[in-house]
């Protein structure tokens, strides 16, 4: 679902963020307001079976430059980026972008627990990552 302003700012936006679940979305949604960052576009994915290429594939065109980043808030082994990556490295294909390599990943490292157990680790966890999706800086992993 396109939840973006940014009809005016597609050419300037340097960091495509694609997600899914509203908790992650907000919290990405409320970090980028609080930080003014208008060079972030942030996607909500609401659908992720059937895998909706058509809008994906439209988010992509809209930023040509953006880096595509996946961020979730379950560890990597446990959240949707295995089912997510593949399909959309299928989309950036099919719009002439980059390889599988140029998805980067924002979440919790892999995990045998879904959840820390401590709930200052989560918020220091669930902090940082969100810091990661929006930070200035390149994301080097994966």
């Amino acid at each position: 679902k396109d939840q973006n302003m940014h009809s005016d700012l597609e050419e300037g936006i340097r960091r495509l963020v694609l997600c899914s679940g509203k908790v992650v979305y907000y919290e990405l949604d409320e970090e980028r307001k609080k930080n003014k960052g208008s060079d972030v576009a942030i996607c909500r994915v609401e659908q992720l079976c059937p895998f909706p290429y058509d809008l994906v594939q439209r988010e992509l065109k809209r930023y040509p430059s953006a880096e595509v980043v996946w961020c979730q808030e379950e560890p990597m082994n446990m959240g949707a980026y295995s089912y997510i990556a593949p399909r959309l490295f299928t989309a950036m294909k099919s719009v002439d972008r980059g390889s599988i390599d140029d998805i980067k990943y924002v979440g919790r490292p892999p995990s045998a627990a879904t959840a820390t157990g401590f709930l200052m680790v989560h918020v220091k966890e669930q902090t940082e990552l969100v810091h990661k999706a929006l930070q200035p800086e390149p994301i080097l992993f994966p």
